[in-house]
């Protein structure tokens, strides 16, 4: 399978600055409450050429213990994480005044997120610039207008790491095949995420239909092809 099949990706590279809407996330500072280094390499692309920071955490645990010393001042939160559900926390922030955007890979998420205070939703993957900033800048009150044209511009291909694609296939294959219980739902949640962010349409449906135990061992070992296929890839000894 090539790396990462149809992927809507930044370019790597500095933004170009032709005015002083050439950064229009210039001083902002993002928490990104996701389970994905996939996921978050692509939107740290994205706020990284706008001018902005994206901080990460990877549970609600780590997103607590960030939130009680620091201010961002956007919080996207992805709505299936190893410790919970994500709406409790977007309904907690928005209780509390602060900005708050859901996530997820099932677009009837939104129905959720809106319900619980959210001001907006990201569908993954991102496959728009200029309706990612947009959403980001009129939850932030700035004016969407402030867009660079470059914005509106599909998103290239490129630019992320190779390495993230592969975490998450190991994370991945933890959940599957790992001694450790996890929560079935979730780790199905994660894989069809994945799947479709990565445009693997195979490990989505692989994914989807995992409730069952010969679902469950085909999606190992297809999770085990992929790692053989990546290795190989990135120039390692395949096993």
């Amino acid at each position: 399978m090539p790396f990462p099949p149809n992927v809507p990706l930044l370019a790597a590279g500095p933004p170009t600055v032709g005015s002083e809407n050439a950064l229009p996330f210039r001083g902002l500072t993002l928490l990104l409450v996701e389970d994905s280094r996939f996921t978050c390499d692509a939107l740290r692309l994205i706020c990284l050429r706008a001018g902005g920071r994206l901080r990460r955490a990877e549970t609600l645990a780590r997103a607590q213990a960030y939130l009680a010393r620091f201010h961002p001042d956007l919080v996207i939160v992805d709505l299936g994480l190893p410790d919970g559900r994500g709406e409790a926390l977007i309904a907690e922030l928005a209780a509390g005044g602060l900005p708050v955007l859901g996530m997820s890979g099932d677009p009837d998420g939104r129905v959720a997120a809106f319900a619980e205070g959210a001001s907006g939703f990201v569908e993954k993957p991102v496959g728009s610039i200029a309706a990612f900033q947009a959403l980001v800048l009129g939850s932030v009150g700035r004016d969407p207008a402030d867009m660079p044209e470059a914005a509106a511009l599909p998103v290239p291909v490129g630019g992320i790491d190779p390495q993230a694609y592969q975490d998450d296939l190991l994370r991945a294959s933890d959940l599957i095949e790992g001694s450790e219980p996890v929560d079935a739902g979730y780790a199905a949640s994660f894989l069809r995420s994945l799947g479709r962010a990565a445009g693997d349409d195979d490990l989505e449906r692989a994914a989807a239909e995992a409730q069952t135990a010969p679902g469950r061992a085909a999606l190992a070992r297809m999770l085990q092809d992929r790692l053989r296929e990546r290795n190989g890839a990135l120039g390692r000894p395949v096993l």
